[in-house]
């Protein structure tokens, strides 16, 4: 795609140059205290990951699985879908929120709601009031989870903006290494606590949020677009250039800003959720986002984020100590390689990690899909007589190998559609968009997650290790999908990113409006100095 290579050479020239090389994250204190802010915005992630990694984990217990009834099929789908139907219910609202209230008051209702919902969800006595606190998690954390990668990628130094915002996505390991080794520890309190404890600590980023959001700077963008250019302004110099109004690096930032939003508002004065697909560009950019929605949770990680009991049982491995063992070590080995591709996202390149992470997925749930047939056909199932199966017999070695490809496998997603897929979609879209373009984004994840929740458990029982078959051929598909339609967009501005969708001439006047007025402000800065 050589729009990526030509649209990257001549964004390092329009900024590069002003960076300071001597003003480090761990040497200044405005971008320590900055980049702390953005730790606490990073760990809404943190809040989805910990949901799907203990209910994966309460699974595995017999307290929970006791209290409600053994739910199985429809009524497990349910248990796991209905955040996601919770957060569909939210999503024509949030963006609205974000765009007219700010990002940080958007941020504070859904933790708000979030609080609620976990306090719900802990005490709950029944199924029913176990389904609606989940119903309610996922409505309130959707507010959250739309305005807080937004203002990560619009408050953060523009050296520290693709590999932050792509750290995002990436702490959903956190939560979900949290919950992970939480069920492992509650496992032996025989007692419904052994799944309450873990209800109760999914409120833990929310609280903290709650307490502390409102010192957190607000998005320079969103001040523009609301005429509060000074205040913008002093939010940038502040935290970008010790208070400098008028260093070089601010101008360039401000003025860019400021072209953008009036490019963006002349294009479309009006902005609903038609303009997503008004222009060829926003086709283009929804394209990309709605097939990365669907494929991020469509590759055959489905099945393990929320079935890893189901795929152990289908080798074996049912001791509930080794299943909870194995997941709590998985999340680290998730979260470790997505760190390593986060950082890395600048170096190397985001077409390049998308291109990569589908090869590396393809070929090792291509061997998973093997062993498990190697396994299943090596063993014997026999019906117990309380009604449940158990498999007997089997080749360790094939069940063992599984087990490798599935670490394998992940570590080939977690290099891009971990770090990727959040930083990507809000980094093509521009201003006036992101909120409505990034709630679509949303949307299409809970869509594909309420079919892969309802979906995946009955297809698993009924086909066994041949329904990995049906993934093998759609992570094939998606190689194909990304290798034709993913541009390159490494060491771009956010407004030069955007714009690369709308043409290169879009690009070129964004850039030269905020160089000519940059270049303005520099000399009058200067004479203003020599006076």
């Amino acid at each position: 795609m050589g729009a990526g290579a030509v649209a990257t050479t001549g964004a390092t020239a329009a900024y590069g140059h002003l960076i300071d090389p001597n003003r480090k994250w761990y040497n200044n204190r405005r971008l320590i205290t900055l980049n702390a802010w953005i730790v606490l915005l990073l760990i809404t992630s943190s809040t989805n990951g910990y949901d799907g990694s203990m209910m994966n984990g309460l699974q595995s217990l017999e307290q929970w699985t006791s209290y409600f009834k053994n739910p199985t099929g429809g009524k497990l789908g349910l248990l796991n879908a209905i955040q996601n139907i919770g957060s569909l219910a939210a999503y024509p609202i949030a963006p609205y929120i974000s765009d007219g209230l700010g990002r940080r008051p958007t941020i504070f209702i859904g933790a708000a709601i979030m609080c609620i919902a976990t306090a719900v969800q802990t005490a709950s006595q029944s199924v029913g009031m176990f389904i609606g606190a989940r119903f309610l998690i996922g409505f309130g954390v959707t507010f959250a989870a739309n305005a807080a990668p937004m203002l990560v990628t619009e408050i953060a130094y523009p050296t520290h903006r693709a590999p932050l915002t792509s750290t995002y996505n990436t702490l959903w390991y956190l939560g979900a290494i949290i919950a992970a080794w939480t069920t492992f520890g509650t496992f032996t309190i025989n007692s419904t606590w052994a799944w309450r404890i873990p209800s109760a600590l999914q409120a833990l980023p929310s609280v903290l949020q709650i307490f502390l959001i409102w010192f957190c700077p607000e998005s320079p963008r969103y001040l523009v677009s609301k005429g509060k250019d000074k205040q913008a302004l002093k939010t940038l110099a502040y935290y970008h250039a010790d208070g400098n109004e008028q260093d070089p690096l601010v101008s360039f930032e401000y003025e860019e800003i400021k072209a953008a939003i009036q490019f963006d508002r002349e294009v479309a004065a009006n902005v609903g959720w038609t303009t997503l697909f008004a222009t060829p560009g926003n086709r283009r950019r929804m394209r990309i986002i709605v097939a990365l929605a669907f494929f991020s949770q469509w590759s055959g990680n489905g099945l393990v984020s929320y079935y890893l009991n189901k795929v152990f049982d289908g080798i074996g491995i049912t001791n509930p100590t080794t299943q909870l063992l194995i997941n709590g070590i998985l999340q680290i080995w998730n979260m470790l390689w997505a760190l390593l591709a986060a950082s890395l996202v600048d170096k190397i390149g985001r077409r390049v990690l998308f291109l990569t992470s589908a090869v590396g997925m393809l070929v090792f749930y291509t061997l998973q899909t093997a062993m498990s047939a190697v396994f299943q056909k090596s063993s014997i199932t026999v019906v117990n007589a309380d009604g449940t199966s158990s498999i007997v017999g089997g080749n360790q070695g094939a069940a063992h190998s599984v087990i490798a490809f599935i670490f394998l496998y992940y570590a080939a997603y977690d290099i891009a559609f971990s770090p990727l897929i959040v930083s990507y979609t809000l980094e093509i879209l521009p201003y006036q968009l992101r909120a409505k373009g990034f709630s679509v984004f949303n949307f299409a994840i809970s869509l594909s997650l309420i079919f892969n929740q309802y979906v995946n458990p009955i297809a698993l029982d009924a086909l066994e290790w041949k329904y990995y078959i049906v993934y093998c051929c759609w992570i094939l598909f998606e190689l194909a999908f990304l290798y034709l339609y993913v541009i390159e967009t490494k060491n771009l501005t956010l407004e030069e990113t955007a714009a690369l969708f709308d043409g290169n001439e879009a690009v070129e006047t964004v850039i030269a409006h905020a160089v000519d007025d940059g270049d303005k402000s520099s000399v009058y800065h200067d004479e203003k100095t020599e006076a």
